[in-house]
Protein backbone atom coordinates (compact mmCIF):
# COMPACT_ATOMS: atom_id res chain seq x y z
CA UNK A 1 0.00 0.00 0.00
CA UNK A 2 1.20 3.50 -0.79
CA UNK A 3 1.03 6.98 1.25
CA UNK A 4 -0.16 9.98 -0.78
CA UNK A 5 1.23 13.22 1.34
CA UNK A 6 -1.29 15.58 2.29
CA UNK A 7 1.12 18.12 0.95
CA UNK A 8 -0.59 17.57 -2.36
CA UNK A 9 -3.33 19.06 -1.24
CA UNK A 10 -1.71 22.23 -1.16
CA UNK A 11 -2.12 24.38 -4.05
CA UNK A 12 -3.53 21.36 -6.46
CA UNK A 13 -7.04 22.20 -5.51
CA UNK A 14 -5.68 25.57 -7.85
CA UNK A 15 -5.37 23.36 -10.39
CA UNK A 16 -7.77 20.94 -10.66
CA UNK A 17 -10.83 23.03 -11.30
CA UNK A 18 -9.81 22.00 -15.18
CA UNK A 19 -8.19 19.02 -14.87
CA UNK A 20 -8.83 16.48 -17.46
CA UNK A 21 -7.35 13.57 -16.25
CA UNK A 22 -4.26 11.99 -17.28
CA UNK A 23 -4.34 10.25 -20.57
CA UNK A 24 -2.83 11.53 -23.56
CA UNK A 25 -5.81 12.64 -25.02
CA UNK A 26 -7.07 14.21 -22.40
CA UNK A 27 -9.95 11.25 -21.38
CA UNK A 28 -9.34 9.82 -17.69
CA UNK A 29 -8.24 6.11 -17.96
CA UNK A 30 -11.40 3.18 -16.80
CA UNK A 31 -8.39 1.55 -14.77
CA UNK A 32 -5.54 -1.32 -15.99
CA UNK A 33 -7.49 -4.74 -17.43
CA UNK A 34 -6.05 -7.89 -17.04
CA UNK A 35 -7.87 -11.05 -17.96
CA UNK A 36 -11.03 -9.23 -17.69
CA UNK A 37 -10.25 -7.93 -14.04
CA UNK A 38 -10.37 -3.71 -13.67
CA UNK A 39 -7.83 -2.27 -12.19
CA UNK A 40 -9.26 0.93 -9.90
CA UNK A 41 -6.85 2.86 -7.72
CA UNK A 42 -8.82 4.48 -4.64
CA UNK A 43 -7.26 6.68 -2.49
CA UNK A 44 -8.21 6.36 1.22
CA UNK A 45 -7.78 7.38 4.95
CA UNK A 46 -6.67 4.48 6.61
CA UNK A 47 -9.02 4.77 9.28
CA UNK A 48 -12.22 2.26 10.60
CA UNK A 49 -14.32 4.28 8.20
CA UNK A 50 -13.06 2.62 5.18
CA UNK A 51 -13.45 -1.04 6.16
CA UNK A 52 -15.97 -2.57 4.09
CA UNK A 53 -13.78 -2.13 1.10
CA UNK A 54 -11.10 -3.82 2.63
CA UNK A 55 -13.54 -6.38 3.66
CA UNK A 56 -15.29 -6.47 0.39
CA UNK A 57 -11.89 -6.65 -1.55
CA UNK A 58 -10.89 -10.15 0.43
CA UNK A 59 -14.11 -11.36 0.07
CA UNK A 60 -14.03 -11.03 -3.81
CA UNK A 61 -16.96 -8.90 -4.14
CA UNK A 62 -15.57 -6.61 -6.19
CA UNK A 63 -14.09 -9.18 -8.33
CA UNK A 64 -17.27 -10.48 -8.91
CA UNK A 65 -18.08 -6.90 -10.25
CA UNK A 66 -14.34 -7.36 -12.30
CA UNK A 67 -12.59 -4.95 -10.15
CA UNK A 68 -9.66 -5.00 -8.51
CA UNK A 69 -8.78 -2.25 -5.58
CA UNK A 70 -5.39 -0.66 -5.82
CA UNK A 71 -5.41 1.32 -2.30
CA UNK A 72 -3.22 4.33 -1.61
CA UNK A 73 -3.91 5.99 1.85
CA UNK A 74 -3.69 9.98 2.72
CA UNK A 75 -3.95 11.76 5.93
CA UNK A 76 -7.39 13.84 4.75
CA UNK A 77 -9.86 13.73 2.06
CA UNK A 78 -8.70 17.31 1.17
CA UNK A 79 -5.39 15.51 -0.08
CA UNK A 80 -7.77 13.03 -2.08
CA UNK A 81 -9.64 15.28 -3.98
CA UNK A 82 -7.19 16.53 -6.51
CA UNK A 83 -5.91 12.90 -6.85
CA UNK A 84 -8.59 11.96 -8.16
CA UNK A 85 -9.52 14.97 -10.42
CA UNK A 86 -6.45 14.72 -12.15
CA UNK A 87 -6.75 10.86 -12.96
CA UNK A 88 -4.59 9.84 -10.45
CA UNK A 89 -7.24 7.87 -8.71
CA UNK A 90 -10.11 6.64 -10.66
CA UNK A 91 -12.13 6.45 -7.17
CA UNK A 92 -11.53 8.73 -3.30
CA UNK A 93 -12.97 8.40 -0.30
CA UNK A 94 -13.51 11.83 1.52
CA UNK A 95 -15.81 13.29 4.00
CA UNK A 96 -18.34 15.11 2.75
CA UNK A 97 -17.16 19.22 3.87
CA UNK A 98 -14.00 18.24 1.16
CA UNK A 99 -16.67 17.12 -1.36
CA UNK A 100 -18.91 20.50 -0.91
CA UNK A 101 -15.93 22.70 -0.70
CA UNK A 102 -14.01 21.39 -3.56
CA UNK A 103 -17.20 21.40 -5.79
CA UNK A 104 -17.69 25.19 -4.44
CA UNK A 105 -13.83 26.01 -5.77
CA UNK A 106 -15.49 24.73 -9.07
CA UNK A 107 -13.49 20.93 -8.73
CA UNK A 108 -15.44 18.64 -10.79
CA UNK A 109 -16.39 15.75 -7.99
CA UNK A 110 -19.29 13.27 -7.76
CA UNK A 111 -20.15 11.60 -5.23
CA UNK A 112 -20.72 7.75 -6.28
CA UNK A 113 -21.90 5.57 -3.43
CA UNK A 114 -22.57 5.86 0.64
CA UNK A 115 -19.73 5.88 3.13
CA UNK A 116 -20.08 6.03 6.49
CA UNK A 117 -22.62 7.78 9.22
CA UNK A 118 -22.42 8.68 12.63
CA UNK A 119 -23.98 6.03 14.93
CA UNK A 120 -25.70 9.16 16.57
CA UNK A 121 -25.05 7.49 19.79
CA UNK A 122 -22.70 10.13 22.26
CA UNK A 123 -20.34 8.69 24.43
CA UNK A 124 -20.53 5.56 22.02
CA UNK A 125 -19.36 7.26 18.60
CA UNK A 126 -16.61 6.25 16.08
CA UNK A 127 -15.63 9.82 16.39
CA UNK A 128 -15.03 11.50 19.86
CA UNK A 129 -13.39 14.77 21.04
CA UNK A 130 -10.89 13.43 23.88
CA UNK A 131 -8.33 14.82 26.83
CA UNK A 132 -6.39 12.73 29.18
CA UNK A 133 -7.47 10.91 31.54
CA UNK A 134 -6.03 14.17 34.52
CA UNK A 135 -7.22 17.32 31.80
CA UNK A 136 -8.54 19.77 33.79
CA UNK A 137 -10.58 20.16 30.92
CA UNK A 138 -14.24 18.83 31.74
CA UNK A 139 -16.18 19.96 28.68
CA UNK A 140 -16.08 21.16 24.84
CA UNK A 141 -16.48 24.86 26.36
CA UNK A 142 -13.79 24.43 28.55
CA UNK A 143 -11.65 24.33 25.53
CA UNK A 144 -11.12 27.84 25.03
CA UNK A 145 -7.23 29.01 25.22
CA UNK A 146 -6.33 24.99 24.55
CA UNK A 147 -4.77 23.43 21.66
CA UNK A 148 -6.56 20.92 19.69
CA UNK A 149 -5.76 18.75 17.30
CA UNK A 150 -7.75 18.14 14.22
CA UNK A 151 -6.76 15.94 10.76
CA UNK A 152 -7.26 18.74 8.58
CA UNK A 153 -7.90 22.49 9.18
CA UNK A 154 -10.78 24.35 7.48
CA UNK A 155 -13.04 20.74 7.46
CA UNK A 156 -15.14 18.81 8.90
CA UNK A 157 -13.43 17.98 12.12
CA UNK A 158 -12.78 22.07 12.65
CA UNK A 159 -16.99 22.56 11.65
CA UNK A 160 -17.15 19.75 14.45
CA UNK A 161 -14.97 20.74 16.96
CA UNK A 162 -16.50 24.09 16.70
CA UNK A 163 -19.98 23.32 16.42
CA UNK A 164 -19.04 21.00 20.01
CA UNK A 165 -17.96 24.19 21.40
CA UNK A 166 -21.15 26.08 20.86
CA UNK A 167 -23.27 23.73 21.74
CA UNK A 168 -21.36 23.98 25.71
CA UNK A 169 -22.11 27.57 25.34
CA UNK A 170 -18.21 28.39 24.87
CA UNK A 171 -16.59 31.05 22.00
CA UNK A 172 -15.24 28.47 19.23
CA UNK A 173 -13.17 31.28 17.79
CA UNK A 174 -11.18 31.09 20.90
CA UNK A 175 -10.06 27.49 20.53
CA UNK A 176 -6.62 26.74 18.62
CA UNK A 177 -6.87 24.90 16.13
CA UNK A 178 -3.81 22.24 14.98
CA UNK A 179 -3.28 20.34 11.81
CA UNK A 180 -2.26 16.64 12.84
CA UNK A 181 -2.76 13.23 11.32
CA UNK A 182 -5.26 11.14 13.31
CA UNK A 183 -2.70 8.34 14.10
CA UNK A 184 -0.23 10.74 15.63
CA UNK A 185 -2.60 12.42 18.15
CA UNK A 186 -2.74 9.87 20.81
CA UNK A 187 0.84 10.21 21.34
CA UNK A 188 0.89 14.09 21.03
CA UNK A 189 -2.06 13.96 23.03
CA UNK A 190 0.16 11.82 26.06
CA UNK A 191 2.84 13.67 25.87
CA UNK A 192 0.65 17.00 26.29
CA UNK A 193 1.70 18.30 22.87
CA UNK A 194 -2.21 19.30 22.62
CA UNK A 195 -4.55 19.90 25.04
CA UNK A 196 -7.30 17.48 23.32
CA UNK A 197 -7.61 15.94 19.99
CA UNK A 198 -11.06 15.39 17.70
CA UNK A 199 -9.97 11.37 16.65
CA UNK A 200 -11.49 8.83 14.87
CA UNK A 201 -11.05 5.27 15.55
CA UNK A 202 -8.80 3.31 15.32
CA UNK A 203 -7.18 6.32 17.36
CA UNK A 204 -9.97 6.46 19.80
CA UNK A 205 -9.62 3.85 21.18
CA UNK A 206 -5.78 4.15 21.25
CA UNK A 207 -6.52 6.85 23.78
CA UNK A 208 -8.76 4.78 25.88
CA UNK A 209 -6.16 2.45 26.41
CA UNK A 210 -4.20 5.18 27.47
CA UNK A 211 -6.65 6.45 29.79
CA UNK A 212 -8.26 9.24 27.96
CA UNK A 213 -11.76 10.43 28.13
CA UNK A 214 -14.60 11.47 25.90
CA UNK A 215 -15.91 15.39 26.34
CA UNK A 216 -17.92 15.55 23.80
CA UNK A 217 -19.68 13.43 20.69
CA UNK A 218 -18.99 16.53 17.62
CA UNK A 219 -19.99 14.46 14.96
CA UNK A 220 -23.61 14.13 16.43
CA UNK A 221 -23.26 17.78 17.73
CA UNK A 222 -24.04 18.48 13.94
CA UNK A 223 -26.61 16.39 13.39
CA UNK A 224 -28.02 13.04 14.18
CA UNK A 225 -26.89 10.06 12.58
CA UNK A 226 -24.66 12.28 10.06
CA UNK A 227 -23.13 11.22 6.99
CA UNK A 228 -19.49 12.01 6.94
CA UNK A 229 -17.71 10.63 4.02
CA UNK A 230 -18.48 9.06 1.09
CA UNK A 231 -16.72 7.76 -1.98
CA UNK A 232 -16.74 9.67 -5.21
CA UNK A 233 -15.05 10.60 -8.75
CA UNK A 234 -14.17 13.04 -11.01
CA UNK A 235 -17.47 13.99 -13.10
CA UNK A 236 -15.70 13.71 -16.19
CA UNK A 237 -14.66 9.97 -15.13
CA UNK A 238 -18.49 9.48 -14.45
CA UNK A 239 -19.54 10.27 -17.50
CA UNK A 240 -16.97 8.56 -19.69
CA UNK A 241 -16.98 5.71 -17.67
CA UNK A 242 -20.40 4.57 -16.53
CA UNK A 243 -20.07 0.87 -16.39
CA UNK A 244 -16.91 1.14 -14.07
CA UNK A 245 -18.92 3.80 -11.99
CA UNK A 246 -21.80 1.40 -11.72
CA UNK A 247 -19.50 -2.06 -11.06
CA UNK A 248 -18.01 0.14 -8.03
CA UNK A 249 -21.36 1.22 -6.85
CA UNK A 250 -22.64 -1.96 -6.99
CA UNK A 251 -19.60 -3.73 -5.21
CA UNK A 252 -19.02 -0.99 -2.64
CA UNK A 253 -23.32 -1.78 -1.51
CA UNK A 254 -22.64 -5.12 -0.99
CA UNK A 255 -19.20 -4.33 0.73
CA UNK A 256 -21.02 -1.85 3.05
CA UNK A 257 -23.74 -4.25 3.96
CA UNK A 258 -21.82 -6.86 4.35
CA UNK A 259 -19.42 -4.76 6.98
CA UNK A 260 -22.60 -3.87 8.97
CA UNK A 261 -24.07 -7.17 9.39
CA UNK A 262 -20.03 -8.98 10.15
CA UNK A 263 -19.03 -6.11 12.40
CA UNK A 264 -16.27 -8.81 14.02
CA UNK A 265 -15.05 -9.28 10.66
CA UNK A 266 -14.99 -5.81 10.09
CA UNK A 267 -12.99 -5.18 13.02
CA UNK A 268 -10.47 -7.40 12.87
CA UNK A 269 -9.20 -6.16 8.71
CA UNK A 270 -8.83 -2.96 10.25
CA UNK A 271 -5.38 -4.34 11.68
CA UNK A 272 -4.75 -5.53 8.27
CA UNK A 273 -4.09 -1.68 7.26
CA UNK A 274 -3.53 0.20 10.11
CA UNK A 275 -1.68 0.01 13.45
CA UNK A 276 -3.82 -0.98 16.20
CA UNK A 277 -2.86 -3.22 18.81
CA UNK A 278 -5.08 -6.50 19.23
CA UNK A 279 -4.91 -5.35 22.41
CA UNK A 280 -7.11 -2.57 21.95
CA UNK A 281 -8.96 -3.56 18.66
CA UNK A 282 -12.19 -4.41 20.96
CA UNK A 283 -12.60 -1.10 22.37
CA UNK A 284 -13.06 -0.34 18.45
CA UNK A 285 -16.41 1.63 17.91
CA UNK A 286 -17.64 1.16 14.56
CA UNK A 287 -19.24 3.88 12.58
CA UNK A 288 -22.74 2.75 10.64
CA UNK A 289 -22.39 2.27 6.91
CA UNK A 290 -25.79 2.70 5.48
CA UNK A 291 -26.56 2.15 1.91
CA UNK A 292 -28.02 5.84 1.31
CA UNK A 293 -26.73 9.18 2.54
CA UNK A 294 -28.51 11.12 4.52
CA UNK A 295 -29.54 14.11 3.37
CA UNK A 296 -31.00 16.07 6.34
CA UNK A 297 -27.64 15.54 7.82
CA UNK A 298 -25.49 17.01 4.68
CA UNK A 299 -28.05 20.19 4.83
CA UNK A 300 -27.34 20.76 8.22
CA UNK A 301 -23.12 20.13 7.60
CA UNK A 302 -23.07 22.30 4.52
CA UNK A 303 -25.12 25.32 6.82
CA UNK A 304 -22.84 24.72 9.59
CA UNK A 305 -19.76 25.53 6.57
CA UNK A 306 -21.38 28.32 5.16
CA UNK A 307 -21.41 30.47 8.81
CA UNK A 308 -17.79 29.41 9.42
CA UNK A 309 -16.97 30.35 5.31
CA UNK A 310 -15.65 27.12 4.31
CA UNK A 311 -17.71 27.76 0.96
CA UNK A 312 -17.06 30.46 -2.20
CA UNK A 313 -20.28 29.62 -2.82
CA UNK A 314 -23.22 27.56 -1.79
CA UNK A 315 -22.81 23.50 -2.94
CA UNK A 316 -25.08 22.21 -5.41
CA UNK A 317 -26.03 19.03 -3.39
CA UNK A 318 -28.62 17.92 -6.62
CA UNK A 319 -25.35 17.70 -8.84
CA UNK A 320 -23.01 16.26 -5.94
CA UNK A 321 -25.36 13.27 -4.31
CA UNK A 322 -25.77 10.20 -6.12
Amino acid sequence: MRRLSAGLAAGALLLVGTACGSSDDGSPDAGASSGGVTTVKLGLIPIVDVAPLYLGQKKGLFEKQGLKLEFTTAQGGAAIVPGVTSGQFQFGFSNVTSLMVAQSNGVPVKAVANGIASTGVRGKDFNGLMVKKDSPVKSAKDLEGKKVAINTLKNINETAVRQAVREAGGDPDKVQLVEMAFDQMPAALDQGQIDAACVVEPATATIRSQGGREIASPLIDIAPELTVAMYFTSTQYAQQHPDVVKKFQDATAESLAYAEAHPDEARQIVTTYTKIPESVLDQVILPKWPAEPNRASIEALMKLGEEDGLFKKTPDLDSLLP
